[in-house]
């Protein structure tokens, strides 16, 4: 008989599987254009930006703008942390996984970040959004054995690029496939920035409800998983963890 570990390599789970990282990434390119365009004129999907812009402040002089941008800062790496801690724990109290309990918190949010108002300091959405997505991106590592981001597109970038070299080189088909699946991962992201920019001037502040739809669809499919198709294969942990 197969052993579990073997059966671990031999499988992808559903939180594993290429179709929910799309759902991901369109829901964080979403996110991303939410913030910018009507919480503050910035990203809240990594982090770059604000290291690269609290360094400017310091150098320029501007001590109290350079120590803001630690707030966000810290709210992504608390993000990553407070990911990091609790799916074990979660594991082995519940009968859902921590990757569809983090949906599921991620829905609740978004939808009760839709009530603020405009009006409100935009600092409050942009910190929230900065945990969401840095927990996102902890939590969902690796699409079918291939190691991806669901909240921001530069490593896609430079794989579509690195891959779609290789294929040329060695006319590989697996190679093909994989700069196609990362160019898709970029595509998707950027349909999502595309559609919540267009709903921003009608929903205004409401407009992130929209990040809320292919969340749960997100959430359906892993729940279905976890409570029927992949019942038996609960204590298995997806690749990458």
């Amino acid at each position: 008989m197969e052993s579990r570990e073997n059966k671990s390599q031999a499988l992808y789970l559903t939180c594993e599987k290429y179709y929910i990282f799309e759902l991901l990434i369109f829901a964080g390119g979403m996110m991303g254009a939410y913030t910018y365009n009507l919480r503050g004129g910035v990203f809240c999907n990594a982090q770059t930006a604000n290291v690269v812009l609290m360094a400017l402040a310091f150098g320029h002089g501007q001590w109290q703008k350079g120590f803001y941008y630690l707030i966000p800062i810290t709210a992504y790496f608390a993000g990553a942390a407070v990911s990091e801690a609790l799916p074990s724990g979660i594991r082995h109290r519940n009968f859902l996984r921590w990757d569809t309990c983090l949906i599921a918190f991620e829905i609740l949010i978004l939808f009760l970040l839709g009530f603020v108002p405009l009006t409100r300091p935009a600092q409050i959405v942009q910190v929230t959004i900065n945990f969401l997505c840095s927990m996102q991106y902890n939590t969902f590592r690796q699409a079918e054995g291939i190691p991806m981001a669901t909240t921001f597109v530069t490593n896609h970038i430079r794989q579509t690029g690195i891959w779609t070299v290789t294929a040329i080189r060695k006319k590989d088909p697996a190679a093909r496939s994989r700069a196609w699946k990362h160019f898709r991962m970029v595509a998707v992201f950027f349909l999502g920035g595309l559609l919540l920019t267009l709903c921003c001037s009608a929903l205004q502040e409401k407009a992130i409800w929209v990040a809320v739809l292919p969340l749960a669809v997100t959430l359906i499919l892993l729940v279905r998983a976890d409570l029927i198709l992949e019942r038996q294969l609960f204590d298995l942990k997806p690749h990458g963890h």
